[in-house]
């Protein structure tokens, strides 16, 4: 095989060799991959199931997106970020939120273009990041009082950047940006001429006491911030796989240009199936809620641990190496000892995150997550 310099970077994924060695045990605590057991909007299901009985969602076009759902989403983006989205020049609909962070990388940025991210952040973003030719400049997370903080004098001293890529709530640490954070990317952003890519994806996921906010209602953020979106987290519709990307007109131009050419189209069916998702009643608040109630499960279990604790989405690391232990020694002892598949961070950042290992809580119930300090006691016994 001939060398190809693009791969010379990018690291593996270790989700699928968790899941695999877990195999179908039903002991076993599925804490490794991000899928959920709350089920998806009722609406959202009916829609698609109608769809696929009338075949309305059977064709290539529009390759951008169907009229409907770049409507729903331009009116949900009105109302989280203020601003209005022309549904036809400024929004594509994409084959899932990551399918979108490729077309929108080679869209902004150079090859060697720094593109600034956190560490840890999501393994799907940082070598996305690598296989589009730009490098990436990792700003590390630190732990404050138990939470997970940016580190902002850090990022005072990015020089050069093309992009921001930054999610909040974010995978896998579920730190919350806060005004403060945003106004320093803000200023980030202007000193370097970078765009900010915000993966919104878990926007809505916050914890009790975090603050909810929006780059796009930041100053000096709204006019260079390219937001992906998707159905998965939110609303519980991972298998659709339906996204979107919004932004500047002139740079979705291109974006458009790059999706289309990488995709072709996203599912119509689930597309209308993601429309009526977004102008439905969801679900959004009561799945918040049950996902609150797992992480203080994990939190309460884990209290005596190197735990830090999120601010939202679906995970929560602990730090393995403030038990003496790699990632991967404490990932491999709580499968074998505590049958708890849990995936290490050796993939999702660098000195940060190859301390920890996550625990995905969105696919277990309370109930089993009480089984988790005694699993733990058996992994480290």
């Amino acid at each position: 095989m001939r060398p190809n310099s693009r791969f010379a970077q990018v690291q593996p994924f270790d989700i699928d060799k968790v899941a695999a060695a877990a195999g179908a045990d039903p002991d076993v605590l599925r804490m490794e991959n991000l899928d959920t057991d709350v089920p998806p909007p009722p609406a959202a299901v009916a829609a698609t199931t109608r769809s696929l009985a009338e075949g309305t969602g059977n064709s290539w076009l529009p390759f951008t997106g169907l009229p409907e759902l770049c409507e729903a989403v331009a009116a949900d983006l009105r109302l989280r970020t203020g601003l209005d989205y022309d549904p036809v020049r400024q929004i594509a609909i994409t084959s899932g939120g990551t399918s979108a962070v490729m077309p929108v990388l080679l869209a902004t940025t150079e090859p060697g273009d720094q593109v600034v991210l956190t560490d840890p952040t999501y393994a799907g973003l940082l070598q996305r990041v690598r296989l589009s030719g730009a490098r990436p400049h990792l700003v590390p997370l630190r732990v404050e009082g138990g939470h997970w903080r940016l580190d902002r004098d850090a990022l005072g001293e990015v020089r050069s950047a093309a992009a921001l890529l930054l999610m909040s709530p974010s995978m896998p640490s579920g730190v919350v940006l806060d005004e403060e954070d945003w106004t320093a990317v803000a200023r980030a952003c202007e000193r370097t001429g970078a765009y900010l890519i915000y993966d919104a994806a878990m926007e809505r996921i916050v914890f009790d006491g975090h603050p909810r906010i929006n780059p796009c209602r930041v100053e000096g953020l709204g006019e260079r911030t390219i937001i992906i979106g998707s159905v998965s987290k939110e609303y519980r519709m991972i298998g659709w796989r339906i996204g979107w990307v919004a932004g500047p007109a002139d740079i979705m131009s291109r974006i458009m240009v790059a999706t289309i050419y990488n995709t072709t189209v996203a599912s119509g069916f689930h597309q209308i199936g993601a429309a009526a998702a977004l102008r439905e009643p969801s679900g959004v608040a009561e799945a918040v809620a049950e996902y609150q109630a797992r992480h203080e499960t994990v939190v309460a279990q884990l209290a005596d641990l190197p735990l830090v604790r999120a601010g939202g989405g679906w995970s929560c690391l602990v730090d393995a190496e403030a038990m003496g232990l790699t990632a991967d020694a404490l990932s491999a002892r709580l499968l074998e000892r505590g049958r708890v598949a849990a995936t290490p961070m050796t993939a999702w950042g660098e000195e940060v995150a190859r301390r920890y290992v996550r625990l995905v809580f969105s696919a277990e119930p309370v109930k089993r997550l009480s089984e988790l300090r005694a699993r733990f006691a058996a992994a480290l016994a």
